[in-house]
């Protein structure tokens, strides 16, 4: 899956006079990303939803810099933290360490995210007996529809640093904690198939360009992952609540159901010289993208007959919250699918 085009190597990110090392993905920048931009968290659209700070991204096609919002996504597992992506220097340039989602929360550069993210960390909430619970101190929480709170003075001396890199010039001083280099070994889940959507509906976007907004993008943070439509003068996504629809329970404003998913795409026919083996490879593709429309639409029949019970309001939006996980986690699934059997695609002889 080439959503990022420029991820062209995979390097080893190792921190100077460190023991810590990480992979990272990408190609050197020599100019760092603009410093963070001030924005309020958009308040949390329902209960098992943690927050994702927002992050300058690089588009090589543009050559520019682009954020992409803060937004609250659906935890993979439950259990499962996560842990920011972060811009490191490193042999002359820029390099971006891609975020996890993990049981412990790793290094993710000493950067001061905000919302519980103050370089080092998290505490903006934690899990207990299977629920997350928030912490009032530092999440927007509606205490009338989640009851799953505490709340915890937080101390954030860092809070009017707003450098978006570690090392390099001006950037942040920080190294990982023994308890950070241990998390780099627990097992690890990517970023999600709507974190992924969300940054490409970023990329998208023109307006979202360090070039177009000087550092001080138009849409700062949203309440669900995508929903960029909505422009403001100020940050009138960061504080305006989610809609509700019917029975009460919060719209869905990304792919809840297999059915409201795109068409699986069917990658153009390659030609690397060798008919054969090009063959054999489109009949692989085809026989996985077979496979994987049978499974979006055995999850979409059995959402459905979950969704023909009789349920309160309340109920209504804990299986959708469900049904929503579970849409993600089959798009993840068949993302990995495809990345793994296009690693494995006939490489183009050389000319004679």
């Amino acid at each position: 899956m080439r959503t990022i085009r420029f991820l062209l190597a995979l390097v080893i990110l190792a921190l100077p006079a460190a023991s810590f090392a990480r992979v990272s993905v990408g190609v050197a920048i020599t100019v760092g990303p603009p410093a963070l931009p001030v924005y309020e968290q958009p308040i949390c659209p329902g209960d098992g939803y943690l927050w994702t700070p927002g992050y300058w991204a690089w588009d090589a096609d543009d050559a520019d810099y682009y954020w992409v919002p803060g937004t609250w996504v659906m935890a993979p597992e439950v259990g499962f933290l996560w842990t920011p992506g972060w811009w490191g220097w490193r042999d002359g340039g820029f390099f971006w360490n891609e975020g996890f989602w993990g049981p412990t929360i790793g290094f993710y550069g000493g950067i001061n995210y905000g919302f519980g993210f103050f370089g080092h960390g998290f505490v903006g909430g934690r899990w207990d007996g299977g629920h997350f619970f928030y912490n009032r101190a530092v999440m927007n929480v509606d205490v009338t529809s989640i009851h799953n709170v505490y709340n915890t003075t937080v101390e954030n001396n860092n809070v009017l640093n707003r450098v978006s890199y570690n090392g390099g010039n001006g950037g942040i001083v920080a190294r990982p904690s023994r308890e950070e280099e241990a998390a780099a070994s627990e097992r690890h889940i990517p970023p999600v198939a709507a974190q992924t959507e969300h940054a490409s509906a970023a990329r998208a976007n023109p307006e979202m360009r360090a070039k177009a907004n000087h550092g001080d993008p138009p849409v700062k943070a949203t309440a669900r992952p995508g929903d960029l439509g909505e422009r403001s003068t100020g940050n009138r996504e960061a504080t305006e609540p989610a809609r509700t629809g019917p029975g009460g329970a919060d719209e869905p404003r990304t792919a809840v159901h297999p059915k409201d998913l795109p068409p699986i795409a069917r990658p153009e026919p390659i030609n690397s010289g060798d008919a054969k083996a090009d063959k054999r490879y489109q009949k692989e593709q085809e026989k996985l993208i077979a496979k994987q429309e049978k499974e979006r639409q055995a999850l979409q029949q059995k959402q459905e007959a979950e969704d023909r019970k009789q349920m309160s309001g309340t109920q209504k939006q804990k299986q959708e919250q469900k049904h929503q996980k579970q849409t993600q986690q089959l798009v993840q699934k068949h993302t990995q699918q495809q990345q793994s059997l296009q690693s494995r695609q006939p490489q183009s002889r050389p000319r004679k």
